[in-house]
């Protein structure tokens, strides 16, 4: 049966309009510059230029170093069904809620594709001065809580083949210290729970436990975060078993 055509809505938000046919017009098409970007879409470059800000800071769009645009991780990302990610997110949203209830800090539900992790599910502290809402948003795995607990399920071949230096030709800054790497991922899988401090963002601190399915296999990172200020080493223990104790009742959820 053929598709009807479909209409315009009756109201169209013009600039989200012209974000989403740019975040296509890449995905489709590959690199096209600002100058070409605006041509096309019928904006002034300087319009396009916010468009594509917008873009790059939610990762639709990267921007290469000869100042071309092309699709950002969460166009690229596909290892996780539509409903693989939206089945975590609706069973870990109350558990996240009650970590928030108990520490007043910001909670987070994160899965891995590649050398990337995507932020599934995001609960805000209350307070004024607080982690902002990841949801939606990808980072390097290697700079997050997450990342380093879902690295850390891989063996020293996995990880090398992983951040292979030929996968960062066209950007060698992108790929971690491998020494470092190691040494880290060594660190979460002795103690079973990862501390960052400063790596993704600084002035954060994130604290995370791994979450598995009723098979055993790791798939996703449950941690707390909060402003550097506002952690205390003493709390850790605290932190780590109160985390613990909640991916066990996600995970009875998810089963």
């Amino acid at each position: 049966m053929s598709q009807p055509i479909k209409a315009p809505p009756a109201y169209v938000v013009t600039s989200v309009d012209n974000a989403l046919r740019i975040a296509a017009m890449l995905q489709l098409e590959g690199s096209l510059s600002v100058t070409e970007i605006a041509k096309r879409v019928g904006v002034a470059p300087s319009t396009a230029h916010r468009l594509l800000a917008t873009l790059v800071y939610r990762d639709f769009v990267t921007q290469d170093e000869d100042r071309t645009y092309r699709v950002g991780p969460v166009l690229e990302l596909a290892a996780h069904s539509q409903s693989g990610a939206s089945r975590l997110r609706a069973a870990g949203l109350p558990h996240l809620r009650r970590l928030v209830d108990l520490f007043d800090e910001s909670a987070n539900l994160a899965v891995r594709t590649g050398d990337t992790v995507r932020f599934v599910a995001s609960v805000e502290s209350s307070q004024a001065l607080r982690v902002g809402s990841r949801e939606g948003m990808v980072f390097p795995a290697h700079r997050t809580t997450a990342g380093l607990l879902l690295l850390a399920e891989l063996d020293d071949e996995q990880i090398e083949s992983l951040y292979a230096a030929e996968r960062y030709a066209e950007h060698p800054a992108e790929r971690p210290d491998m020494v470092a790497l190691r040494r880290d991922l060594s660190r979460v899988r002795r103690s079973g729970f990862a501390l960052n401090q400063g790596r993704s963002e600084r002035g954060v601190v994130a604290v995370g436990v791994p979450l598995h399915d009723e098979g055993g296999e790791l798939v996703a990172g449950l941690s707390v975060s909060m402003p550097s200020v506002r952690y205390d080493k003493e709390q850790l223990p605290t932190l780590v078993g109160t985390l613990r104790a909640t991916a066990t009742a996600l995970e009875r959820d998810l089963a």
